[in-house]
């Protein structure tokens, strides 16, 4: 029962739209409740039969009150699974004309049963236009009984006014409930992609780089188990893959259980290493004590990243890192840089939205004196959002 102007927010001129799958919940109370009040159509049956009328009179009204009742119901049950604005009118035009009847078998004092045909008006047009003929009813009421009796029934003409006001506020809520809903199930979505977005960050994260190193060092032995030159390197290139290939094991478990956290002192070693192996003469620091805590992991993600695009896609000889308070660099010098890490691929983009928090901004692309350069700069040292 959600409505929303352009701005998102609820407008009570705006069409009641259809409810979706889960949305028909609301539908259960605009229906029972009103339906409590049906006891109260009993009043102009049991009148009639107290009376002295004929039976064909009685019939009349027995007749139009149970139609009248039973329309109700249908109308508002059937009116809010239609988008058709014609047929709701339709509805709310028929639901009107009943009480006109009984009024005409019974007097003015009967117009009071315009109670249901309102809730339905609330229920199935713009919340402003119901309360707007709500109004129009009591009015209307008004006028007749003066030209009637010459005495305005002014109980009844509250009533109307009293039912309007109270269905009103309550279909009011009925539709925030709605709309509340709607957006729970919209942050329950948009915590799932997020947690999605996250898993495939730090699965790339983690695994392009250990896979990268992998690869590497698993070819290095084969070269020098292809040349017979030094089996014992071999043998220690290939203790590192496997020592390698436990610990990515490890990280993946982490990281699926969202207890990873990168340390920048151990990419740097983890760096040398896979450089020394992909035969990249390395120029990194030493030392992170210039990084502020908040920022180390971060960078060290961005290390991790950039040194994996240099073994990868530069064919670069050299590799240089540089440290600042606010910002890392990754500069190669090789003559072709790979596209993949120019295009802004899933591990730059992945960058981008770790620095986002921290209101940082990453550049990748040639650098001046060529090769590739990949920065990431902080403006302000602060925690994460």
């Amino acid at each position: 029962m959600g409505e929303h102007d352009q701005d998102g927010r609820s407008s009570g001129w705006q069409w009641p739209v259809r409810p979706s799958a889960e949305g028909t919940r609301s539908l259960l109370p605009a229906v029972v409740w009103p339906a409590l009040f049906l006891f109260y159509l009993a009043q102009p049956i049991v009148a009639a039969f107290n009376s002295p009328h004929s039976p064909g009179f009685r019939v009349a009204v027995v007749t139009v009150t149970v139609v009248y009742g039973a329309g109700y119901l249908a109308a508002i049950a059937i009116g809010m699974r239609v988008r058709s604005r014609l047929f709701r009118i339709t509805a709310v035009a028929a639901l009107f004309a009943m009480p006109v009847v009984l009024a005409l078998f019974g007097g003015s004092d009967l117009l009071v049963y315009w109670t249901y045909a309102i809730v339905a008006a609330l229920v199935l047009l713009p919340r402003n236009v119901g309360a707007l003929i709500g109004l129009a009813s009591a009015v209307s009421l008004l006028v007749v009984s003066t030209i009637e009796t010459g005495n305005p029934h002014w109980d009844n003409a509250m009533l109307l006014v009293v039912m309007t006001m109270a269905m009103f506020g309550f279909t009011a809520l009925i539709r925030t409930v709605a709309e509340l809903r709607a957006a729970r199930d919209r942050v329950a979505d948009l915590a799932v992609a997020e947690e999605r977005a996250r898993m495939s960050r730090d699965l790339h994260d983690v695994l392009g780089h250990s896979l990268t190193t992998i690869t590497v060092k698993a070819g290095l032995a084969r070269r020098v188990l292809e040349s017979g030159a030094d089996t014992g390197r071999a043998v220690a290139e290939i203790t590192d893959v496997e020592l390698l290939s436990r610990q990515a094991l490890a990280e993946v478990r982490l990281t699926v259980s969202g207890r990873r956290t990168a340390s920048l002192p151990a990419e740097l070693a983890g760096a040398r290493a896979a450089l020394r192996a992909a035969q990249i003469s390395a120029d990194l620091p030493y030392a992170v004590d210039d990084v502020p805590v908040s920022l180390q992991e971060p960078f060290a993600y961005v290390l991790r990243e950039g040194v994996t695009n240099v073994i990868r896609h530069s064919g670069a000889s050299r590799c240089e890192v540089r440290l600042g308070e606010t910002w890392i660099e990754i500069r190669d010098n090789g003559l072709a840089p790979g596209t993949a890490a120019a295009d802004r691929g899933n591990g730059l983009t992945g960058l981008a939205e770790r620095l986002a928090p921290l209101g940082g901004v990453l550049d990748a692309g040639t650098a001046e004196d060529g090769g590739f350069r990949l920065r990431a700069t902080v403006s302000a040292t602060r925690e994460p959002a």
